[in-house]
């Protein structure tokens, strides 16, 4: 064995071949012996070398074809003995309505929105199995039903959040229905409330909600072809005011809203003026709905530039800075009446840098001196227009003073 690379023998008397080879391939007999000698050789075995499976053609990552069409996707593998081909649909139960031909290629005809997901082709002989995988997207179609639901209680409310599902290949909206457990209910069902979800959101915070009392959640997608199937309901109860003997606070000192400010401020200088970009806040006991933007310069006191910012942005372009200053740039998140602390301070520098091309200036950020100046000459031309209009009426009056005094003289009579 010493003289073929990778072959041990263990205590037990096994072979160990690390690496097969033509060398391996033949009759192997053991022969077992101690101080008293032998009994004699094993039957012998017979060793073969095969190859296992390997992929020749594999399929694409993905697949993207319109429902009702035929969609086929390759798969080719080789080995000794020549592999079996199966084709299989993850998390599918029970048989699909696949078929694969001669070719082990699966044909999906006519393509149905159920066949849309991962599917995996596995190529299988006496040696081992190997297995790549496609993911097939099925479009025009409704959406498909949004996965892990979370419902966060909070005071009075829930949060609720959900991972959306395939869009069937346009754009989808979703809502949240609830309704409460009543053990004895009123009629023999209770209604559903439905709550519209802002586009792009994949979370919702549910208000006004009755403390101590089961609510059951669900969400539900739409998009122009209809609505995809409600997800799962999960129940959850909000919370509620905490019992005690003492005379409660005011609602308001006992609402605690935990609000983080938006993170990671930057700003980089572009043609068109300062690009700020930040993350959204880390955590939050409320969902935010929007940042406010504020600056302030050579050191003077802090001015909100803009107070509508949308939660789902996380960049804004500030054009129109005057050159030769400095600014400073910060954000607040809020949620309703709630502010967040202040994020990180980004300053910007305009000494020395061209004047960005904006056509709109802020009016905020024009230096004192020459603010003065135009409220000045604002001031001085309605002075002026003033006294013209006044010394206009006077003179139009006297004119008409003497018009009066001739027409009541009598006139002048020459004799000869």
């Amino acid at each position: 064995l010493s003289q073929l690379p990778g072959w041990s023998l263990r205590p037990d008397g096994s072979i160990v071949v690390a690496t097969g080879n033509d060398d391996a391939p033949g009759l192997y007999r053991c022969t077992p012996y101690n101080s008293y000698g032998t009994a004699g050789e094993s039957r012998p075995t017979r060793v073969l070398l095969k190859d296992p499976p390997a992929f020749t053609v594999r399929p694409k990552e993905e697949y993207f074809q319109e429902v009702g069409r035929e969609l086929v996707i390759p798969c080719v593998a080789h080995g000794d003995p020549p592999p079996t081909i199966t084709w299989v649909k993850v998390g599918s139960v029970g048989k699909s309505s696949a078929q694969v031909d001669g070719n082990s290629s699966l044909i999906l005809h006519p393509l149905i929105k159920e066949q849309h997901g991962v599917w995996e082709c596995t190529a299988t002989n006496q040696v081992a199995s190997v297995t790549t995988a496609t993911s097939v997207h099925v479009l025009g179609t409704s959406p498909h039903a949004v996965t892990n639901v979370s419902v966060l209680p909070l005071l009075l409310a829930a949060n609720i959040s959900w991972e959306p599902g395939f869009d069937g290949g346009y754009f989808q909206r979703f809502s949240v229905w609830y309704t409460p457990l009543v053990r004895y209910p009123p009629r023999a069902h209770h209604d559903w409330v439905s709550l519209s979800v802002p586009a792009g959101a994949q979370h919702l915070l549910v208000e006004n909600l009755q403390p101590d009392t089961s609510y059951q959640f669900s969400v539900l997608a739409q998009n122009k072809l209809g609505s995809g199937p409600f997800s799962q309901i999960v129940t959850s109860v909000p919370r509620g005011f905490p019992v005690t003997t003492v005379p409660p606070e005011p609602p308001a000192m006992t609402v605690h809203v935990f609000l983080s400010p938006p993170r990671a401020l930057t700003a980089n200088e572009t043609a068109r003026g300062v690009l700020l970009r930040w993350q959204p806040p880390a955590r939050a006991s409320v969902a935010p709905s929007g940042d406010a933007l504020e600056l302030r310069q050579d050191k003077g006191g802090w001015e909100v530039l803009e107070r509508s910012i949308p939660g789902t942005d996380t960049q804004v372009l500030v054009p129109g800075l005057i050159k030769d200053a400095f600014y400073e740039f910060r954000l607040v998140a809020f949620a309703g009446s709630y502010i967040s602390d202040p994020s990180n301070t980004v300053n910007v520098s305009t000494a020395g840098m061209e004047v960005y091309p904006s056509r709109t200036q802020l009016p905020e950020l024009l230096p004192q001196p020459v603010l003065a100046g135009v409220i000045g000459g604002i001031c001085f031309l309605s002075v002026a227009v003033i006294f013209s209009t006044t010394a206009a009426c006077i003179m139009n009056r006297r004119r008409a003073a003497r018009l009066r005094k001739r027409r009541q003289d009598p006139p002048l009579v020459f004799s000869p």
